[in-house]
């Protein structure tokens, strides 16, 4: 997809992401007033979170997201501003070239101008320090966000995506879905929107079988209590 519109980008970036929380069962709400840090509300269960939402290029390995704009001030100049935690809660993002959406926690990415998110290897090899794009693909991010709130509810004020929030026990706790939505088998995009609930599943002694394009990829079941000792080399 070329598209060259700064503001294309915008609206095109914009309705990718909310398609996308839709698609996981999202609410997605926007702003009626104008000039806000963020441009889309999610509703995440009992949270709402405030969202910007950012076009990113992939170049090589490397999907290239700029998190800072800058204004011209009569009397500062250009100033540059960038995201802060009391701004908005998260920052997703759309890749076109990919056509995948990524969900960024600012208690991570605040004050950052620019991440890059790794979709192959650095060439030098380098492993540490590295945000991998696999991380923040939206079904799993969102999955991970609803475990954090699953029987928790952050004090009024607080971040859900902070792991610095301060927290209350709240009952009766939120629910998950239904247990006999969850499949035996299931595909890579439902099993990473359920991440949370089918590790739940696994500690209850049932095992699920995590298929990409119809083909078996890994096995999820609880761990194994009783393991075959290793005898040590002599």
């Amino acid at each position: 997809m070329f598209v060259d519109n700064p503001n294309h980008k915008g609206n095109v970036a914009e309705l990718a992401i909310a398609t996308e929380a839709a698609k996981l069962g999202l609410s997605v709400l926007k702003p009626l007033t104008e000039h806000e840090r963020y441009d889309l509300a999610l509703g995440l269960k009992r949270r709402l979170l405030r969202v910007q939402c950012k076009w990113a290029v992939k170049k090589g390995d490397v999907i290239f997201v700029r998190l800072s704009s800058s204004y011209h001030s009569p009397t500062r100049g250009y100033v540059k501003s960038t995201y802060a935690k009391d701004e908005v809660d998260a920052v997703a993002v759309y890749c076109a070239d990919l056509e995948r959406c990524y969900l960024l926690p600012i208690d991570i990415f605040a004050g950052r101008s620019s991440v890059h998110l790794r979709v192959g290897p650095a060439q030098n090899n380098q492993r540490a320090a590295l945000s991998w794009a696999r991380d923040y693909e939206f079904p799993g991010a969102v999955a991970q966000l609803e475990e954090r709130c699953h029987g928790m509810a952050e004090v009024r004020g607080s971040s859900p995506l902070s792991s610095t929030s301060q927290v209350v026990e709240v009952a009766p706790a939120m629910s998950g879905p239904d247990v006999t939505s969850l499949k035996a088998t299931v595909g890579m995009d439902e099993f990473y929107a359920k991440l949370a609930h089918y590790v739940r599943q696994a500690e209850r002694g049932e095992e699920v079988v995590v298929t990409r394009w119809g083909r078996e990829v890994a096995r999820l079941g609880p761990p194994d209590l009783n393991p075959v000792p290793v005898a040590a080399d002599d």
